[in-house]
């Protein structure tokens, strides 16, 4: 059979931190999703740039021995996960190297240690998820799920093996659900939601339910023994729809004997088990001592200020949504915490209040866009240790080389593997004067 004169026949000779295959063409490069280093494939060039190309897999010529056969019947299509064709061991690795080479590249530093990953169950992790909801005239019906990898469209999914029981089935109950309503084109998010003892789900509707819509939502709950919320427009419209039978949501760090209570759509860390032992291991790792005080900053919940509280003279947790921080106060009144208290602030701004106290130790976990602004005005505080922990590597070594400049030097560093079989490395680095 003769073979296409458009296609390639290439090696793929890394991965790009989120889990595209490359390949060397002369002085361009050609991204290719579903490949693995070391890959002899063949390829078809789907969109064609000056620096590089992207590519469609057309032929696997000769495997790498990492590759397994994906699980999921909706690898490739859904952009959840990226690498579930790359063996578990080997994922760890990859997120590994890719915090390595960020410190490399960007800071040109390493820690003194490298620290062992944080693991986790490889499947039914995944305790909060938002999917879209689209309506499909062509197929009469509602599709729920992940966005397709690479398109704005909704992956058409009937369940997702990264979520916990039971939520890992709920694409396809809510898909028939909402067909069944008069909102099935007017509802386009659904956030699924497990605490210890009760499981949400969060259904954003653009126009008011009828009775009948109302009943239909109510059989999620009898059925699936899930509390169902409605949000009509901004987070603080969000109502349950039975009040009066809707269970808080929580969860615990038993190693500290501590209980969190949160609302359906507050951020949370995502894998119950790996964020038991991210927190274990930044108390570890930060040496707390009883007279010390903490500066806990993009604090949340308080995930990691009420486990500091344990062991430290005065906790401050600073965050910049009002209703998180109330509810990070609750959850140290809830846990008897007298030493822990929260304040509202913009951490973006350049100058703050509480950067003129003194503070023993810094704990820092803020979004994809790092911490700049903050780790800035860093020397004014000058703690005796700081624990980052991250979720971009990128940003975390841009702010590791300015903590580097002030005086800091990195001990230790490594990976919690927080979502398997994507492309997402959170990470954690401890630095010392």
């Amino acid at each position: 059979m003769a073979v296409d004169p458009d296609f390639l026949d290439v090696h793929v000779i890394d991965l790009t931190h989120d889990g595209q295959g490359v390949a060397d063409l002369g002085e361009r490069r050609i991204f290719i999703p579903g490949v693995l280093p070391g890959e002899h494939i063949r390829v078809a060039p789907r969109r064609r740039r000056r620096q590089y190309h992207e590519a469609d897999l057309i032929e696997l010529i000769e495997p790498s021995p990492h590759r397994v056969e994906p699980p999921c019947e909706y690898f490739g299509l859904c952009g959840g996960c990226a690498v579930q064709h790359l063996s578990y061991e080997a994922q760890v690795t990859f997120k590994e190297n890719v915090l390595k080479e960020a410190f490399s590249r960007i800071a040109s530093v390493e820690p003194d240690l490298w620290l062992p990953p944080i693991l986790g169950p490889e499947w039914n992790y995944r305790r909060r998820a938002r999917l879209g909801v689209r309506y499909v005239k062509g197929k009469g019906r509602v599709l729920v799920g992940f966005k397709e990898r690479a398109t704005r469209y909704v992956t058409d999914m009937g369940s997702c093996r990264v979520l916990v029981e039971p939520l890992d089935i709920f694409p396809g109950v809510l898909s028939e659900v909402i067909s069944e309503s008069s909102l099935h084109s007017r509802l386009p998010q659904a956030e699924l939601v497990a605490g210890e003892d009760a499981l949400a789900v969060v259904l954003r509707v653009l126009e008011e339910p009828t009775k009948k819509d109302i009943a239909l939502f109510s059989d999620i709950s009898s059925k699936w023994k899930t509390d169902v919320y409605l949000q009509r427009g901004g987070p603080g419209s969000i109502l349950a729809l039975n009040p009066e039978t809707t269970r808080q949501l929580s969860y615990s760090l038993n190693d500290f004997e501590l209980i969190l209570h949160f609302n359906p759509i507050d951020f949370i860390q995502v894998n119950a088990k790996v964020n038991v032992g991210l927190v274990r291991q930044v108390l570890n790792l930060l040496k707390v001592q009883p007279t010390d005080r903490v500066l806990d900053l993009y604090c949340g919940l308080g995930n990691f200020s009420l486990p500091l509280a344990k062991h430290a003279s005065k906790v401050l947790g600073i965050e910049g949504d009002a209703g998180l921080v109330s509810r990070a106060a609750n959850n140290a009144r809830l846990n008897g915490l007298d030493n822990t208290s929260f304040m509202v602030c913009d951490l973006n701004q350049s100058e703050w209040q509480f950067m003129n106290e003194s503070w023993d130790i810094v704990l820092l976990d803020p979004p994809r866009s790092g911490a700049q602004s903050i780790i800035q005005q860093m020397s004014s505080v000058t703690p005796r240790r700081i624990a980052y922990v991250s979720c971009h590597p990128a940003t975390l070594a841009r702010d590791t080389k300015e903590l580097i400049a002030q005086g800091y030097h990195m001990t230790a560093a490594g990976i919690a593997d927080m979502f398997p079989h994507t492309h997402h490395v959170e990470a954690i680095a401890i630095f010392e004067r």
